[in-house]
This record gives C-alpha cells, structure tokens and sequence, in this order.
C-alpha cells in the first residue's frame, strides 16, 4: 500500500520518537560512566593525595585541570553537534575520555595527573551538547522532563556508583585500581551504543547544512544568560562531588567505609529525585501549567534549597545531622541539571540545541576552574577548616536562585532556530 506525504512524514517521526526512548537510555549510561570516571579523582583522593604528596591547593589544581579544557570545549562540540554526526562524535568522546582514566592509573606526579585530567576534558565535553542535541530531535515537549531526567538521574547515580565501587577497591586494593577499572568498563558501552545509533548515521538531521549559524547563536544572548544560571548550579555540585570525600575523612573524621555509605546515600536519593522531578514537571506540563515558567520556578528552588543544605552541613555538630543536610542537598539535586538543559532545548528547538549547550555548559562549567581552586586555596589557608568554603559555596548557589527566575527572557522557542517543519513547542511561558 501507498503513504501520502503526510503519512510517510508521521510513520518517521513515529521511528524518530520510539528510536528516542533506547537512545535516551543509553544517553543516560553514558552520563553515569561520564560521573563515575569524573568522581574517580574525589573518589581516590584520601590516599592518591598523601602517595603523591599533594597539597590542598595542588590537589585543586588536579581537580580544575578537568575544566581548563571541558569549559572552552564545550563551545566547539556544540558546533560539531549541530553540523556532523552527532552520533558518531559521542562514540569518538567517550573512548578518548575512558583511556585517560585508565591511564590515570600510572600516574607519578601532578604533572602527569594535570595532563590526563585535561585529556579527560577534551572527551567528556562532547556528552551534554551531543545529548541534549539528540533529545532536542527524538523527544517530544510533553516528556521532556523525564528524558532530561533520566540523563539527571544518571548524573547523579554515576557519583553513587563510582563512590560505592571505588571506595570498596580504595580500601581494598588501592586508588590506581579504581581507574583501571572505571577506564575498561567505559569502553564496553561503545558496543550498545554503535548498534543502536547506527541507522541514523545518515540521517538528514546529523549532517552538515542542517543547522542555525553559529554568528547568529553567539549574538542571541539567552544562552549567556543561561551559562550564568548554570555556572552557579555546577558549582555547588562540583564543590560537594570534589571535596565531599576527602572533607569526611578528614575534617569529620569518617572511615573510608562510613564515607562509602553516607555519598553513596546521597547520590543515589538525588537519582532517584530526577526521576521524580521530571516525571512529576511533565505530568504538570500535560495538566496546562506553563512549561517555562514551571521549569525555572523548580531551578530557583532547587538553588535555595541547596545552598541552605551546604550551610546546614557546614554548621552540623553530629554525624547523623550532617547525613541529614547531605540527604537534602541529594533530594533536590535531580532538578538542576534537567531543567537547565530542557530550558536550552525549548529556547533553542531541534535545530541549535548542540551549540545551545554548548554556550550553557561552556560558562557553567567555568566553576570546575575556578571552584576548586577557590575552595583548595580557602581550606590550605584556614589550617584544613573547610567552614569558609563551605559558606562561599552556599552564596553562589544561592545567588543562581535569584538568577533563574530574574533574568532569563520569557521561555519561548527563538525564531531562528526553528526549523519550518520540524515539530516544536510554542510558546511555553
């Protein structure tokens, strides 16, 4: 039997939407690797920092290394994300990104560690604008919530796994096992991954010539704007991801075994939050409520709440209320980074999510360069106390409450980068 036009057009975006829900999965085990090789360095550190003598400031520095590159990167792979195939990119990212965790592995110095975090960099910073570029083509407004909740989920859950199985090889083994392992299990998703991207290879929407300039992207100011909000979402979620272990073990005493459960806890309620969060926000979306202002009222929230949770931990005078604080901070977490990435998806639609993210993700992700240095520099010139870092912490995040909800232009797809005949949301606020 024949298909119209009209009919052939739905039975695509029918294979477009079911072939959305595996990539989505996998793009969340691709965000749970791209968190657990991340975290490996935290993870590692109450004994990778004594065995080669670092300082808190040179371990800092180890940490923001990851940044030096991740940040400006992210400005490129948007590009490439909005003009190659963005599939074939994401496979080229994560195995570059596993072998700088395997390779971390035989580390000597900090020279060495420095140049493999920025390696690490290069390969990470293709995860969340090739991401939100495949969402941005696959998913419907109506589910965005979940899908981007998913990829949240994930980012929380892959700090869970990677504090679970790493502290038990820490205590275990030792820290350099925790990146040979982490380094050889990333590499295993390339095999999912290439059979299921595969068909879309040719797809018109991954080639060159489909895409909003990239002058025109730079010039729109909302994504800034959006860097800016999300610059103080990350920084408290990098703070808590860097510093957490090492701040139990030495600041409060904690076993590494104590340590283990009580991060792990935490990340596996804030995974499970993002599931919650971006279910709970679509089924509102369906019920009518405005999907921009809705998704920016959840980003204030989550700030504020955050930024009370850090200062609670900083002032808690007994493990349990301490655990309690972290639990909060874990709670609310889910909802940063699936609302801040949905909010570029609408703004930008199919066309320029890539080069959309990557601006967010390129100024937000600055606070890995600057935080921890900040936050090393702050607890080595305080004796090791981490109060002040803890309380500046808390004032960026919060500042990022007032942020979402001041500043942004009302949430509405903008009008040159939607592409006539691609479906997208209308105005949402």
């Amino acid at each position: 039997m024949l298909l119209s036009a009209g009919e052939d057009s739905g039975m695509d975006e029918r294979r477009g939407r079911q072939a959305g829900v595996w990539l989505t999965l996998l793009l969340g085990a691709l965000v749970l690797l791209n968190y657990v090789d991340r975290g490996a360095l935290g993870i590692a550190a109450p004994k990778l920092k004594h065995e080669l003598d670092l300082t808190p400031y040179a371990f800092g520095l180890a940490v923001s290394a990851f940044a030096w590159i991740y940040a400006p990167a992210q400005f490129a792979v948007g590009w490439l994300a909005d003009r190659f195939c963005v599939y074939r990119l994401i496979a080229a990212g994560l195995a570059l990104w596993a072998l700088a965790t395997l390779l971390t592995g035989f580390v000597s110095g900090l020279a060495m560690l420095v140049a493999l975090r920025v390696i690490l960099g290069v390969g990470e910073g293709v995860a969340f604008p090739a991401a939100s570029k495949i969402i941005a083509r696959h998913v419907a407004p109506e589910h965005r919530g979940i899908a981007n909740g998913t990829v949240a989920a994930a980012l929380a859950w892959g700090p869970a796994l990677g504090t679970f199985a790493g502290g038990l090889l820490l205590a275990s083994v030792g820290w350099r096992a925790i990146f040979w392992v982490f380094g050889g299990v990333t590499l295993l998703w390339l095999v999912p991954w290439l059979i299921a991207s595969r068909p879309h290879w040719s797809d018109r929407a991954s080639r060159a010539g489909d895409s909003v300039p990239v002058r025109t992207v730079m010039r729109e100011p909302t994504p800034w704007l959006l860097g800016i909000g999300h610059f103080c979402n990350t920084y408290g979620f990098f703070f808590l991801l860097a510093w957490l272990p090492l701040y139990l073990v030495e600041a409060r005493g904690l076993s590494i075994g104590t340590m283990t459960g009580m991060a792990t806890a935490v990340y596996l309620v804030q995974g499970a939050g993002a599931l919650l969060w971006g279910w709970g926000s679509d089924a509102l979306v369906r019920r009518g409520w405005p999907e921009g202002r809705l998704r920016k009222g959840l980003l204030s929230f989550y700030q504020l709440s955050l930024a009370a949770a850090i200062v609670g931990a900083a002032l808690a005078t007994s493990t349990a209320t301490l655990f309690g604080w972290l639990l909060l901070a874990g709670a609310v977490g889910g909802i940063g980074g699936a609302n801040s990435y949905a909010l570029a998806q609408i703004y930008a639609g199919p066309r320029a999510a890539g080069s959309w993210v990557g601006i967010l993700n390129g100024v937000g992700n600055c606070s890995g360069i600057v935080g921890p240095i900040l936050t090393g520099w702050l607890v080595g010139r305080h004796g090791g106390d981490f109060h002040v870092a803890f309380y500046a912490s808390a004032g960026i995040v919060g500042f990022g409450a007032l942020w979402w909800w001041l500043a942004l232009p009302p949430v509405e797809p903008v009008a040159a980068a939607v592409e006539p005949g691609i479906p997208s949301a209308a105005a949402v606020e």
